[in-house]
């Protein structure tokens, strides 16, 4: 199994808006587990320690609480629209040897051809991973690739064990290299105005006589 990140929690009895705000201001967390046809478990965690286990994404939670745990991971996440802060988590349990499908965002790396850049133009795709090898992140290395080239869905390399959802269409373009629009509006060089000066003195110097006569 993968390394798991360990919460240590309270079951909570008490709902409601006063009852999370004062929570809150102790510094703890509402959330809720939930698991296919059991009633879902209601805890309280430590907002410090759960709000730095976010950072990753699709990790695999132990959640202690009271006698028990559970094994789970992350379905939603609200925060304050204003301040940001996690109010309410909503985890689902797992079981070990268990598949389950995760978003995961998509990076890319490498510096392409020229004056190309590479585009992701699927922010994030859609796996099926087992609970111990969940991917937090898709990375599309786009080294020496050139105008034109795209990087489809079914060409991704994914975690071992890993697929991509059914839903997903293979043929679909992940990552783009491209020369954009603006990069092909040069202005004028030392060595191509060079010239046009020239031919200006030139013509300043044929009508000097003129002038003088």
């Amino acid at each position: 199994m993968a390394d798991t990140i360990t919460l240590k929690g309270e079951v909570r009895s008490e709902f409601g808006k006063g009852v999370a705000r004062r929570m809150r201001v102790a510094q703890q967390i509402p959330a809720t587990i939930y698991a296919g046809g059991v009633q879902p478990v209601f805890i309280k965690l430590p907002m410090r320690e759960t709000t730095l286990a976010l950072r990753r994404t699709n990790a695999l939670f132990t959640i202690e609480f009271g006698s028990g745990s559970k094994m789970a991971v992350v379905k939603d996440v609200q925060r304050n629209p204003v301040k940001r802060i996690v109010e309410h988590i909503d985890f689902y349990e797992v079981k070990a040897g268990e598949k389950i499908e995760v978003s995961v965002p998509v990076f890319v790396e490498g510096t392409p051809k020229g004056a190309a850049v590479a585009f992701v133009d699927i922010q994030e795709l859609t796996v099926r991973a087992d609970v111990s090898n969940l991917p937090e992140r898709i990375v599309v290395n786009v080294e020496g690739m050139t105008d034109g080239t795209k990087v489809f869905a079914k060409d991704i390399e994914l975690p071992e064990g890993a697929e991509l959802d059914a839903s997903t269409n293979g043929e679909e373009s992940v990552v783009t290299v491209e020369v954009p629009e603006d990069a092909s509006e040069t202005t004028a060089t030392p060595e191509t105005a060079a010239p046009a000066e020239a031919d200006a003195a030139a013509a300043t110097t044929d009508a000097a006589p003129a002038d003088a006569a």
